[in-house]
């Protein structure tokens, strides 16, 4: 790739270095509130619309055959595109229209409560915070419950930030209203900085209908999230080193690796180049905006190189691209095959890209109006809404410490536990299994958090749990519901410093739908506050 031209809004930075004063003068502009309002062309709107979703399509199937194949490393290698009809069987698709659909049905003012009951009845396989949730909500907790971290480890991982798109395309120039929806949607499934992801991309969003410079539209994004979060954080010193480095995305990837790509609190990520966490892939999204300076290729190319995640990445990169410039303006190359696939309902939804920018203009201009906006057959005019981030809250987990395995001595085990060999993607695993009522497992930890990790399936049984001697109200569970895959058996947080003991009894009951009994350990992870 040839080195790019610098825009001038990066020279001046590079030369200042004032990112931060220049976001913080972005929040202190009050008076933008009562600044004239923005007017769009109807058509411009709707070409934006189409615009992003057709981004979110294109930059999904590039990156698809490349996801979660370069951890921890810059994929240097060739980049295959799968074909763009992959697009309608990608989860960065349909699981955000789940949502779009409870809007579309239930209104403008569906709650969170109803978002998690379309949520738990989806038929579509789901992973780490999604599956979570899902799982939750069949267990009988309600949404926000679903994402809160007592119940989901997963709350910072990616997922709400894949789904949030939707909510920001349908919010032209109004961060303070997309963050309004993200707060109830993204409850379901995130929190923390997993629910900042829904909101900086959703920012991004709003800001692509009004600015042509993508370090602005990040900056953008960044106000809408508490300033003190590590997300936040994160992208400050993207912006900061981009601008020291603004031909070099390389060089800043290895920064930005160096310096956060650890602790990832998901039990699947701990100690291993794998990270799925929201603020990680998050830069990366970011990446491609700041690096492709509003070229098509450059950005979706460099979003997916930067590994990970590296079919959602590009997708949200792309999006944002695609809202920024407009469906007129991305390339032809890809105008043939999306007019064939205009028709094709996504899977597992009632939408094909037709009715998805339809039902997305349809919501922005009600939006528009009830944020004090006017619409007209041929235009419509929208009130300027300066960012406004939430209180920060953020996941209390603390960070890895320590991994015990089963044949570790911390570990006693009384009665009939068998062991098998499992595995933790390639990672093989000497697990213990019980089945019924009547088998213990004891754990001595030094911590302030546990995750017991195992395998959970429909034949998963349950056990009694007691910490330091006291019976807990939250069981380990070992029943899913269907192609629902996680591996999270019980976890807390928030314990004293120190020694702990962990103690496990087996029960002779399970959930009325699972058909066995059986509980497997893999290990526990070890946390400690930060």
């Amino acid at each position: 790739m040839k080195d790019p031209v610098i825009p001038p809004s990066i020279a001046r930075a590079a030369r200042s270095l004032t990112v931060c004063a220049a976001i913080g003068c972005l929040l202190a502009q009050s008076s933008v509130a009562h600044a004239s309002p923005r007017t769009l062309a109807r058509e411009v709107l709707r070409d934006k619309i189409r615009g992003a979703w057709a981004g979110q399509m294109i930059g999904v199937v590039y990156g698809a055959p490349t996801e979660f194949k370069s951890m921890g490393k810059i994929n240097e290698g060739e980049i295959k595109s799968a074909e763009l009809n992959n697009a309608i069987v990608q989860d960065d698709l349909y699981v955000e229209m789940t949502f779009a659909r409870v809007m579309d049905t239930i209104g403008l003012d569906a709650t969170t409560a109803d978002y998690g009951e379309a949520f738990k009845n989806s038929q579509y396989n789901l992973w780490h915070a999604n599956a979570g949730a899902r799982r939750n909500l069949n267990r009988g907790l309600s949404a926000p419950q679903s994402g809160d971290p007592r119940y989901n480890i997963h709350a910072d991982d990616i997922d709400f930030q894949i789904e949030a798109d939707f909510i920001g395309i349908m919010c032209p120039g109004l961060p303070r209203v997309a963050n309004q929806f993200c707060d109830r949607v993204g409850r379901v499934m995130n929190y923390g900085d997993g629910l900042y992801g829904g909101m900086f991309v959703c920012g991004m969003y709003t800001a692509a209908y009004f600015e042509s410079d993508p370090r602005k539209v990040v900056e953008a994004g960044l106000a809408c999230i508490p300033a003190k979060s590590p997300y936040a954080q994160l992208v400050r010193d993207l912006l900061a080193w981009s601008a020291q480095e603004p031909r070099d995305w390389r060089k800043v990837w290895q920064r930005v690796e160096s310096k956060w790509d650890k602790n990832d609190v998901c039990p699947d990520g701990v100690f291993r180049d794998f990270n799925i966490d929201a603020k990680l892939n998050g830069a990366y999204i970011a990446f491609g905006l700041l690096y492709g300076q509003g070229n098509w290729q450059p950005t979706m190319e460099i979003a997916t190189r930067c590994g990970q995640d590296s079919d959602c990445n590009p997708s949200s990169a792309l999006g944002v691209l695609g809202a920024m410039i407009g469906y007129a303006n991305i390339p032809e190359q890809y105008k043939p095959e999306l007019a064939k696939l205009a028709d094709t309902k996504f899977d597992f939804t009632e939408y094909s890209f037709n009715d998805i920018v339809k039902s997305t203009e349809a919501r922005a201009l009600k939006i528009i109006q009830r944020a004090g906006g006017k619409v007209s057959e041929t235009e419509v005019i929208i009130p300027r809404q300066s960012p406004k981030a939430p209180k920060l809250a953020l996941s209390p987990f603390g960070v890895p410490a320590k991994v015990l395995k089963c044949p570790d001595a911390a570990w006693e085990w009384n009665g009939n536990w068998l062991e098998k060999v499992g595995y933790t993607w390639s990672d093989k695993l000497a697990t213990r299994v019980a089945d019924g009522a009547g088998s213990e497992a004891t754990l001595r930890f030094n911590g302030t958090g546990l995750a017991l990790v195992g395998e959970l399936s429909q034949e998963g049984g349950r056990a009694d749990v007691y910490l330091d001697g006291v019976k807990v109200d939250l069981v380990a569970d070992a029943y899913i519901v269907p192609k629902t895959y996680d591996n999270d058996l019980w976890h807390i947080h928030g314990l004293k410093p120190g020694e702990h003991t962990l103690r496990l009894i087996m029960r002779g009951d399970a959930d009325a739908r699972s058909q066995g009994r059986k509980l497997t350990i893999g290990y526990a992870v070890v946390y400690q506050a930060k």
